[in-house]
């Protein structure tokens, strides 16, 4: 029997071990060579672009030569004012892509050794900056669009004479919300939380090209794309494909996203809940690559990110109004 690419040695090109055993140089030249590929990893003034610089190396940093503008690596991107060490950076990117359904944030403040605050904030950041990688893709071809329930847990009074029937909206929890997901065949996922599934058909018409074909259940509310796209629909109540009309891989991501809410984080706050689905459906767009490249992807993208106005100060309250 072939064996699964997951379980092959090919796919284990990255390792805590490798990454420590190398040390700090080994670790600061890989953010230097994702920052800047296309000066091989040689410094790019954020000011004014000169390809030009003195190098500082008692505080890791640069000097340009042009503008005299001193900066970092990580100057102006979603990691700018660390205090971490690029060690421990590097290793949490390949924790948090080794972690196939999520990495909760007490996991990782136990295997870096750094206050749970400090490892909540550096998770976000990494989701914050994946979620960036979609925001203005625009999906075609066959997309699969279905949405699912999370948060807002309604636990059953103790005496059965005090229960309320929690099918009912009016006895829903508040902070109930729905992720919307539109994963493309043989392409990305995009998802978007929203407090109801009918939302989605507005997000549907914005976010997918006119010629997409759409691929969704028996939900009434998707009636309405029917005379904009052209679209196949399953009935779950008879069977869950019809002649290849399914909506299997949306519901696969939403098995993931399941596991990783209940089985890491067991619970999530509605307001950070587009960041879990972002991670959830990066995971599922990148499952067939080498754990290293994956490592890469991310800093790459952490690179490219700017500093997060949603996460700078949190702790200080600067930034919780942005959610």
């Amino acid at each position: 029997m072939t064996q699964h690419f997951l379980l092959s040695s090919y796919a284990r090109s990255l390792s805590l071990k490798a990454i420590f055993r190398e040390g700090e140089d080994a670790a600061y030249k890989t953010f230097c060579r994702l920052r800047w590929p296309e000066n091989d990893g040689e410094p790019v003034c954020p000011r004014c672009g000169h390809y030009e610089a003195y190098s500082i190396s008692s505080r890791r940093k640069f000097k340009c030569k042009e503008c005299h503008h001193q900066f970092s690596v990580t100057s102006g991107t979603i990691f700018a004012s660390r205090k971490l060490e690029f060690t421990d950076l590097l290793a949490a990117n390949c924790l948090f892509v080794n972690a196939a359904k999520g990495l909760s944030a007490l996991q990782l403040s136990r295997d870096l050794a750094v206050q749970y605050k400090t490892a909540f904030v550096l998770a976000h950041k990494i989701r914050e900056a994946l979620e960036n990688e979609t925001a203005n893709l625009k999906l075609s071809g066959d997309v699969e669009i279905d949405g699912a329930h999370f948060c807002g847990y309604v636990r059953p009074a103790n005496w059965k004479k005090n229960r309320k029937d929690r099918r009912r909206w009016c006895n829903k929890s508040p902070n109930r919300r729905v992720i919307v997901a539109f994963r493309q065949r043989g392409g990305r996922t995009r998802t978007f939380v929203t407090k109801t599934e009918p939302e989605g058909v507005d997000l549907v018409i914005k976010h997918l090209n006119p010629k997409t074909i759409i691929h969704a259940d028996e939900g009434p509310w998707w009636d309405r794309l029917e005379g904009r796209h052209e679209t196949y629909r399953v009935n779950h109540q008879e069977c869950y494909s019809n002649d290849g009309i399914n909506t299997n891989l949306v519901e696969s991501f939403f098995a993931r996203v399941r596991r990783m809410v209940k089985g890491q984080h067991h619970q999530v706050s509605p307001k950070y809940l587009h960041l879990y689905a972002a991670h959830a459906s990066w995971v599922e767009d990148h499952r067939r690559e080498r754990n290293g490249d994956l490592a890469d992807l991310v800093i790459e993208r952490t690179m490219r990110s700017p500093v997060s106005r949603n996460w700078k100060a949190y702790w200080q309250g600067a930034a919780t109004r942005a959610f």
